[in-house]
Formats: C-alpha cells, structure tokens, sequence
C-alpha cells in the first residue's frame, strides 16, 4: 500500500528513533539532573503571571500610570517571544551545564536586580533579564527530558513538566495575593531570590553534561528576523485589546503586528532555505510531521483559553462581584493545585493508553467548563465559579501532557532542541492571542450592553460571559484535531522491544 510523504517521514523518523539506543533514565545523574531542571523551571516560569496582581501597589508605590506598569508583563512576553527561538542553537552549541548555568544566572541576576530596583527603569531590566533566563530554561528542560528517558516512560515525567508549564503560571497570582497580603510588593522577589540562588548552586555542583554538541553557526539575519517577527506579534496581541476612547483601535499595536507578520513571513522563508544545510536558526522540519502539527493545534487552543481566563475571571470576581485579591487567588488555588496532582497519573495513563483517550475527553471537560463560565450574571455564586473553575483545570490536566509528549515524541533527535523551541515559541504566541482576543471581545461585548443602558457590572458580565462562550466554541473545535492524535511508533516499538 502506498504511503503518503508525511507518513514515510514519520516512519523514518520512528525507525530511526528506535534504532537509536536510548540512554537510560534509572540511573542517579540522570534523575537528579531532570529534578533539578524542573524544580528550577518551576520557580522561573512562576514570575511570568506573579506580578499580574501587584500592579496596583507598584503603581502607588512607584507614582506610574497603568499603561506604564502594564510594561513589566508586556516586556516579559516579548522578551520570552524574542528568546526562545534561539534556544535550538544554544542548545545545540552549549552543553547542558552551561546552558543551565546561563538561564539560572539570568534568571537570579534579573530577580536581585528587580528586588533591590529604586525605580521603574531597574525594575523593568530586571524583569527583562528574568525573562531571558527563564526563555532558555524550558527548551533545555524539554530536550534534555528527550535525550535522558525512553520512549515507553516519557508520558510520567513529562507530567512533571506539565505541572511546571500549567500550574506554575496559574498559582502565581494566588502566590502573589498572599505575599501582598503581609508584604511589599519587592517581597515578591525577594521571597524567590534565595530559592533562584540555591538552584543555581545546585546546579553549579550537581548538573552535568548530557549532551552532545555540534560546531553550528547562528546566523545572525535570522535572529533580528525573528525578534521583530516573534516581538512584534506579541507586543501587538498583547496592547491591542486596548481601544481608545473613541472606539477605535490605537495605532502601534497594529504597526507592530504588521511588522510582525512580514518579519515572520521572511524568517520562514530563511529557515527552509537554512535547513537544507542544518543551519537553520529554527528548523521547521518539525512542522513536516503530522502528530506535531496536530498536538499543537489542540496546544495552541487550549493555552489560549487558559491564559484568557486568568486574566477574565479575577476582572469578573473583583469588579463585578466584588472580590478582594486574597478572595480571588484563593478561589483559583483548587484547580491549579488540581492539575499538579493529576499531571503525573495523567503522564503514566498516556505511557499506557496514548494520548486520544485522555485528550478527547480533556477537550470536551474544557469546553463544557467555558460554556458553564459564559452564563455568569452578577448573581452568580461562588460554588457555581469554583465548580467551573475546577471542571476545566480537570480537562486542561487531561490534555496538557499527552499534547507535549506526543508533538516531542515523534521527533527524530536531531530535532528535539527545535522541537522545543517551536513549542516554548508558539506557546507565548498562543498566550498572547488568547488573552488579547478574549480582553477585545469582552471590550466590545461590555461597551455594547453599556450603551444600552445596563449597569456597569452587568456590562463587564456580559462581556466575560461573551469572550468564555468564543472560548468554549474554540474548544469543541478543538476535538477535530484531537480525535486524529494517534500514539507514536516509537513508544510502541520500544515497548515491543523490552
């Protein structure tokens, strides 16, 4: 029977991962290596969403308007945004040790300079070195994680990786309210400072090299490629759900999303021209296997929607029920707590049963709990939220790491680095396009009911209820996708083999 080019290359691939010996991942370095890379993974992607409650008090504290606060987050997913696409060279280039000592020396040096900052400036360099530190560190976690442990049991520890990829940006804003509640907002640094140091200790002593590397060169077009096309899409996603009083859109956000997608249009073109000599600052050969292109599609979708309702479901809580910070956090704790305790159970169900099973029910649970949150009104109770809220944390565990297992697992090895950076890369861009789209919507949905007369409350109500109902329908789309993931050959084969 003929087979199409993508299932040949995918074949190859399979065959030419189960012909590789794997390296086993019983042994002591090997597990103590991925632990500390992912206790330190953890603590870096956690600042991405802990600032997002303490705006306010940096804003007295500093005497700076919103639309300058609002910078510590925007200059954080912009840096990421321009960072990670480099990781696959680094990671190629560097050995393990001083790929992690440069990310975790990053990542300690930008939280000291944030702590100590006597102003806003300080802050946001330390914010923008934090970034850079914690941008290197989840590629390296993933492609280590590929290179260490076989087939046949990467399903559990990449339910570790899960925890850090979904519950660390969830709980932060619950970590932040409760640091707030007895503390500076400078509190928030130093509190992880002393913990960034010791992982880097540890690292410095315990971390070894598990790679190998090769003589690659960066080309340096493709860099400044990707910053403005990566950058420019993040920086427009993430200001433009702002309109100006007149209604309309304002006008830089939409010039650097211009930019953004000729600059990435161009940086495509570049990287398959580059990848015919493996020089390629981002090989998108990844893209040529179907199982990848499907797991992120479902990825894409999902971080979307659960970055969306980070941001959507405090602005409901607060301002229209009237929730205070603390109250806030602690309602969100369950479901984040929840998606840590299931990740690895979630990991060990995959090894056995493959990723359909549990995605396709992950997706149905998501968008039931979105289309629950779209029916919210000023009355709404606090079971009815948290009931929701955990419904879809529960989904999002379902799917989470049965998506990055299966998009990583089916590359060959000699693309696990740019595999992860295509990852680390898309995920920020699906961030930033949920959040941005959801905010627009409930915008518009909010003003809509203002004009007609409906209290402000109600207003804001109806414009989240309206943003969460796309969501949900953007879910059930998402089963399409997610009922065509099948496992792959390579897990079976290597269980075959022992």
């Amino acid at each position: 029977m003929h087979e199409s080019p993508s299932s040949e290359t995918e074949t190859a691939a399979a065959e030419t991962v189960a012909a590789a010996p794997a390296q086993p991942d019983d042994t002591a370095r090997n597990r103590r290596v991925i632990t500390l890379l992912i206790v330190a993974a953890f603590t870096v992607i956690l600042n991405e969403t802990i600032l997002s409650v303490a705006l306010p008090n940096i804003m007295g504290d500093l005497q700076i308007v919103e639309t300058t606060a609002q910078w510590l987050q925007t200059a954080f997913m912009l840096t990421m945004a321009i960072v990670i696409p480099t990781t696959g060279f680094l990671l190629q280039r560097l050995t393990t040790r001083t790929v992690f000592l440069l990310a975790m020396g990053l990542f300690t040096a930008g939280t000291a300079i944030s702590a100590l900052s006597p102003g806003f400036t300080p802050l946001l360099l330390g914010r923008i070195v934090q970034a850079s530190g914690t941008a290197i560190m989840m590629p390296l976690l993933m492609t280590t994680v590929l290179n260490l442990v076989p087939p046949h049991r990467r399903g559990a520890v990449m339910g570790n990786i899960s925890i850090v990829i979904s519950v660390a940006p969830a709980i932060g804003p619950t970590i932040s309210g409760l640091v707030l509640q007895v503390a500076p907002w400078r509190f928030l640094f130093l509190v992880v400072l002393p913990i960034a140091a010791l992982m880097l200790a540890a690292g410095a002593r315990w971390v070894e090299n598990v790679s190998e590397t090769s003589r690659t060169r960066i080309d340096l077009v493709s860099v400044i490629l990707s910053a403005f096309g990566f950058g420019g899409l993040i920086y427009g996603l993430g200001t433009i759900a702002a309109p100006r009083a007149d209604g309309s859109l304002p006008v830089a956000p939409v010039i650097a999303l211009v930019i953004g997608v000729l600059a990435l249009a161009v940086f495509i073109r570049r990287q398959l021209q580059l990848q015919r000599t493996d020089s390629a600052l981002l090989d998108l050969r990844t893209f040529t296997y179907s199982r990848f292109r499907l797991a992120l599609i479902v990825m894409i979708l999902a971080m979307g929607a659960m970055f969306g309702v980070i941001i959507l479901l405090p602005m409901f809580l607060q301002r229209a029920l009237g929730y205070e910070t603390l109250q806030v956090g602690l309602m969100l704790l369950p479901g984040g707590l929840l998606m840590g305790l299931l990740s690895r159970s979630v990991g060990r169900a995959y090894d056995a049963v493959g990723p359909r099973p549990l995605v396709i029910p992950g997706a149905i649970l998501l968008a039931a709990s979105l289309l629950a949150l779209s029916r919210i009104s000023t009355d709404t109770g606090t079971l009815y939220v948290l009931t929701a809220h955990i419904v879809m944390s529960l989904g999002l565990a379902l799917l989470f790491t049965p998506l990055f297992t299966t998009a990583l697992g089916t590359l060959p090895p000699h693309l696990y680095s740019h595999g992860s950076a295509a990852v680390g890369t898309l995920q920020q861009v699906a961030a930033g396009a949920g959040t941005a789209l959801m905010v627009m919507l409930m915008a518009l949905r909010s003003e809509a009911a203002a004009h007609s007369g409906v209290e402000p409350a109600a207003a804001l109500t109806a414009g989240v209820g309206f943003a969460l109902l796309v969501a949900g329908c953007a879910a059930l789309l998402a089963l399409i996708p997610a009922s065509m993931l099948t496992a792959n050959p390579s897990a079976s084969e290597e269980q075959a083999a022992h």
